[in-house]
């Protein structure tokens, strides 16, 4: 595993900027890959193998497509290319999903093979789909191969972004790598990113975990309302945790010099399933939609082919995911929607109050955390049922329940969509000058900061829910 949550606050990442900050330019980048594979090795050496592994093949089969653009043999690219993706998503699919299929293949056919038990490397889902975006990109000469080894190894194992994403394409940092502006405004923003996103992980999600944690272990045996307050609890759990993330590797990206593209833009206030994942993991969306649906025809080959398209791209963003079933239907079930939305119902919601518009698409996604959180289909089937009311609408727990965490639920709703930081940033803006004005974030922030140090060193409980991926 990774280095703790204190040691990484205390000790690594203030080390790791003093170091970076006090070195030349030229040096920056070593500096940053070996403090890479010092975060990403800690405990697990092993993996560091692995992510080597593919940042060579990668950088290789770059400077290959290079080479046979230059002598002249074009037509061998994609027999490059094929390698790439073969390697790439053969060593993912060895490491992610072998287990899963033997399992699968126990239960369907009755025989006992045994699991290989076989460890997931944390974070190769980003990272692979990091280095297949590299040299899909050099083969439809969209950028130029990468020479310096080291430069592209520090964009492979940056470790702000390596386990929790954003995924970070090579054409969206390349000038980066070489040229960073960095200033105290920069690193100011960047501090102030970071402790957001912090205190989203550590003093939200972490809470709201807790409260998940509770109600589901009741096996779907509660009323609607209780079952509603748990699943409502998870909603935003996944939503603080993973954006939280985020906003930790954007802020210290900007510390480091680099500017990372958002990937959550407030997706609790979009109108349909379609726009949800528009405003969702952005880079991962982005990442399928121009990797794998254009590629396979969108929709320029006529409606059937589209839903075709659809259902192969979601049955694999479900499956990157996770190694589970549920994940398969979790990715199926949105299909579902995004076809029932593209066929007529998008329209009849552009045509309706956005009122209704939230409504459905927060119940739709609503629904689609309680199967993406359950392991067992039919433990998501069951607390699926006592949601809408199977074992009776409300009853003394429930009541216990709301009137315990209706202020965390609620802080929780309120934080998750813009009002709040349209409210903030209109009030910093009317203090009249740029010094009160960062007076009041470093406040903010050094509070939060330290709020949020103290619930890690205080607390047992922090799970990582992006661990699978």
């Amino acid at each position: 595993m990774v280095f703790s949550s204190a040691v990484f606050l205390l000790i690594f990442l203030p080390v790791v900027l003093l170091v970076y900050y006090a070195v030349p330019d030229r040096v920056r980048n070593p500096v940053l890959l070996v403090s890479s594979l010092l975060f990403y090795g800690w405990g697990e050496p092993v993996y560091i193998l692995i992510m080597l592994f593919s940042t060579v093949f990668d950088f290789s089969n770059g400077l290959m497509l290079e080479w046979l653009d230059r002598s002249g043999k074009p037509d061998r690219r994609k027999w490059v290319l094929v390698l790439s993706l073969v390697g790439n998503l053969g060593m993912l699919g060895f490491f992610k999903y072998t287990d899963f299929l033997i399992s699968s293949v126990n239960v369907l056919t009755g025989q006992g093979f045994d699991l290989l038990g076989i460890a997931l490397p944390i974070g190769i889902s980003f990272y692979t789909f990091q280095t297949l975006s590299y040299t899909i990109d050099v083969y439809r000469r969209e950028i130029k191969a990468q020479h310096n080894i080291l430069d592209f190894g520090m964009y492979i194992c940056m470790f702000p972004q390596l386990i929790a994403g954003p995924i970070v394409k090579y054409r969206d940092i390349e000038r980066q790598l070489r040229n960073r502006r960095l200033n105290s405004d920069r690193i100011c923003a960047g501090i102030f990113r970071f402790t957001l996103g912090l205190g989203k992980k550590v003093l939200l999600a972490n809470s709201l975990g807790m409260v998940w944690d509770e109600i589901s272990a009741q096996n779907g045996k509660t009323a609607a309302l209780t079952a509603l307050i748990g699943a409502a609890a998870y909603m935003l759990q996944i939503y603080f945790d993973f954006s939280g993330y985020s906003d930790m590797a954007i802020g210290i990206g900007k510390m480091l010099g680099f500017d990372f593209l958002e990937n959550f833009d407030y997706p609790y206030e979009s109108v349909s399933v379609t726009e949800f994942w528009r405003r969702w993991h952005i880079s991962l969306g982005s990442w399928f939609r121009e990797y794998l649906y254009i590629p396979l025809g969108g929709n320029r080959r006529g409606l059937p082919r589209q839903m075709l398209n659809l259902l192969i791209v979601w049955s694999l963003t479900g499956l990157w995911h996770g190694a589970g079933w549920n994940f398969v239907v979790w990715g199926l079930y949105f299909f579902a929607l995004l076809a029932v939305e593209k066929l007529f119902w998008l329209e009849k919601l552009k045509k309706a109050p956005a009122v209704v518009g939230r409504i459905y698409t927060l119940l739709a996604v609503l629904v689609s955390w309680v199967i993406f959180a359950c392991d067992d289909i039919a433990a998501a089937g069951r607390y699926i049922l006592s949601m809408v009311g199977a074992n009776g609408f409300a009853d003394a727990a429930s009541v216990y329940y709301l009137r315990e965490y209706f202020f965390l639920l609620a802080i929780g709703a309120l934080l998750s969509v813009s009002f709040v930081r349209r409210l903030v940033s209109k009030e910093l803006r009317a203090l009249p000058d740029e010094g009160k004005r960062f007076g009041v974030k470093a406040a903010v922030g050094g509070v939060l900061y330290i709020a949020s140090l103290l619930a890690v060193i205080g607390s047992t409980y922090n799970p990582f829910l992006y661990f699978r991926f």
